[in-house]
């Protein structure tokens, strides 16, 4: 997150109908280990890590940062999701003013994939972000071939910026702007 207002870090858990987004917390090192390493979910983005390496890399609290959360779904890690400051230099992000600011990324175990858990899970960490940045847009970065993250991102209301080639596959990025405050 590029904005320099402060926010509340860590926020209490997010509770949806379903699921619980939550910080991280040294109980969920072994599923972000498992969902990094898992061929499916690094389809597109650029392959699984070695169980071995992130054995050695992952720290005992995985992503102990403002922005990163853990998705639970019965006590279990399902995703995480994460809004992170973006590079406005990177490939077709630098053509775009409003690139400069946050990016989502949301990454789920395959057994969770086609269950509606990531637009449940995005929508209230999108409606979370919002709240702790009111008017600030969020951008989205997936290869085109992802077509489940497109879907999911349309569905959340990203709209698209451009296309554009990067690591080897055409890259869509799109933009997210929070509904206007009543008031």
């Amino acid at each position: 997150m590029t904005d320099t207002r402060p926010i509340a870090w860590p926020p209490a858990p997010i509770t949806t109908e379903r699921l619980v987004l939550r910080p991280s917390e040294a109980r969920d090192r072994s599923g972000v280990i498992e969902l990094n390493a898992s061929p499916e979910v690094g389809t597109y983005v650029g392959g699984p890590s070695s169980r071995e390496e992130l054995e050695r890399m992952v720290p005992e609290v995985p992503g102990r940062r403002a922005g990163f959360f853990v998705v639970e779904r019965d006590g279990a890690l399902i995703g995480t999701i994460e809004l992170n400051a973006r590079d406005p230099e990177r490939p077709g992000y630098h053509r775009h003013p409003e690139a400069a600011g946050t990016e989502l990324g949301y990454l789920f175990l395959p057994h969770a994939w086609g269950r509606g858990y990531g637009t449940e899970a995005c929508t209230a960490a999108l409606a979370w972000f919002a709240a702790e940045l009111p008017g600030e847009p969020v951008l989205l970065g997936t290869q085109t071939a992802n077509h489940a993250s497109m879907r999911l991102a349309t569905k959340l209301g990203f709209t698209e910026l451009e296309r554009f080639e990067e690591w080897g596959a055409e890259q869509w990025l799109a933009l997210w702007t929070p509904p206007a405050q009543a008031g």
